[in-house]
C-alpha cells in the first residue's frame, strides 16, 4: 500500500472532467449558501481578490458557528438583519461575532504531491478535504486553485485501483481503528437540534448516531443536515426534536451506512466503490451501537498514523 500511495499523485485522483466552484471572500454569505445548495456541495475554496491568494475553505463548520451565534441572538432583530449584508470575509474577522466563528483553514497541497502525503495530511488534520494549489510560471507566481480533493474521492481511487486485496483482509476488531463506547456522542429522536449542533462544534465531529433506549441505531444526524437550517434562517426554532427534522429529509437521502467489527478494509472499500460513504456506524448483531469508523480513521491506517 505504501508503494502504491507514493507512486500516485493527487492529480491522478481528479476526474477527466470536473466542475470547480470558487467564491471570492467579498461574496455575501447568503449568496454563497444559495450557490452551494444549487450545486449540491457543502464546501468551496475561497479566493481573495485583494491578496490574489487562496483564502481557505467555506465549510459546514462556518454555518454551524453562524447558527450557534444567531440562535443565541435570535431575539435581537438588528443582529438578524446583518445576515443580509454579511460577507464571507466577515466570517474570518476576529472583531466580529465575538470571535465565535470558525477559524480560517488554509490547508492545501500541490497537485503533484503523492497520495501518501495527501492521506497523511487529511488523517492528521481530520479535515474532510484539501485544496490543490499550483502557481503560474510567470515572475508573479500567482496562486491557482486547481481543484479540491476529498477523503471520499481519495479513498474511492484507492479502492478502485489498489489490487492487492490480501493486504486489506484484517477486521476492524484486529485493526482497532475508530471510536467506541462512551467516546461516541449519541442522541435520541427527542434530542433538540440545537443540542446536536452544539455537540458538533464542541467535539469537532460530523455525525451523531440517533439511538433508542436500548442503544439500537435508528438514524444518523450529520453536519450536512445543518445546511438546510442555514438556508431557512429559522434560528429561533432549533429546540424542536431531531426526529422531526430527519423525518422531512428528501426521499433520495442515502441512509445510514453500517458495518460490524468483523468488517474488513476490503469490504469497506467495496462499499465505497458502490456509493458515497463518509463514515460507517459499527453495530452488533442486534443493531446496537458499537462505534464509528470514519474515513479519517481509514486514511490514517493506510499511512500508519493513529490519533
Amino acid at each position: 500500500m505504501e508503494s502504491f500511495l507514493k507512486e500516485h499523485t493527487a492529480y491522478d485522483v481528479l476526474p477527466v472532467s470536473y466542475r470547480l466552484v470558487v467564491f471570492d471572500t467579498s461574496l455575501l454569505v447568503k449568496r454563497a449558501l444559495a450557490a452551494l445548495m444549487q450545486n449540491g456541495i457543502v464546501s468551496a475554496p475561497l479566493w481573495s481578490s485583494k491578496t490574489q491568494k487562496f483564502a481557505g475553505m467555506l465549510m459546514v463548520a462556518d454555518f454551524i458557528k453562524l447558527i450557534q451565534y444567531y440562535y443565541a441572538h435570535a431575539s435581537d432583530p438588528d443582529t438578524l438583519l446583518e445576515l443580509d449584508t454579511l460577507q464571507i470575509q466577515d466570517l474570518r474577522d476576529p472583531g466580529r461575532h465575538n470571535g465565535t466563528l470558525a477559524p480560517q483553514q488554509l490547508l492545501s497541497m500541490h497537485p503533484m504531491a503523492s497520495l501518501h502525503e495527501a492521506c497523511r495530511l487529511l488523517a492528521e488534520s481530520r479535515a474532510h478535504r484539501v485544496a490543490l494549489l499550483d502557481r503560474d510560471e510567470s515572475a508573479c507566481g500567482t496562486e491557482m486553485i486547481v481543484s479540491v480533493i476529498t477523503q471520499y474521492r481519495l479513498l474511492k481511487f484507492i479502492a478502485v485501483n489498489f489490487k492487492q486485496t490480501d493486504a486489506l483482509k484484517q477486521s476492524l476488531a484486529d485493526l482497532k481503528i475508530g471510536t467506541y463506547g462512551s467516546d461516541v456522542a449519541t442522541a435520541t429522536i427527542d434530542t433538540p437540534v440545537i443540542d446536536i449542533i452544539n455537540t458538533f462544534a464542541e467535539m469537532n465531529i460530523s455525525a451523531i448516531p440517533i439511538v433508542d433506549e436500548n442503544g439500537v441505531v435508528l438514524n444518523v444526524y450529520e453536519t450536512v443536515d445543518v445546511m438546510s437550517i442555514a438556508k431557512s434562517g429559522l434560528y429561533n426554532k432549533l429546540n424542536i426534536p431531531v426526529g422531526e427534522v430527519i423525518s422531512s429529509r428528501p426521499t433520495d437521502y442515502i441512509g445510514v451506512h453500517t458495518c460490524t467489527m468483523e468488517s474488513t478494509i476490503h469490504s469497506i472499500f467495496n462499499m465505497i466503490r458502490k456509493q458515497r460513504t463518509y463514515r460507517l456506524v459499527i453495530i452488533d448483531d442486534e443493531s446496537k451501537l458499537v462505534g464509528i469508523v470514519s474515513l479519517s480513521d481509514i486514511l490514517g491506517y493506510l499511512v500508519g498514523y493513529k490519533q
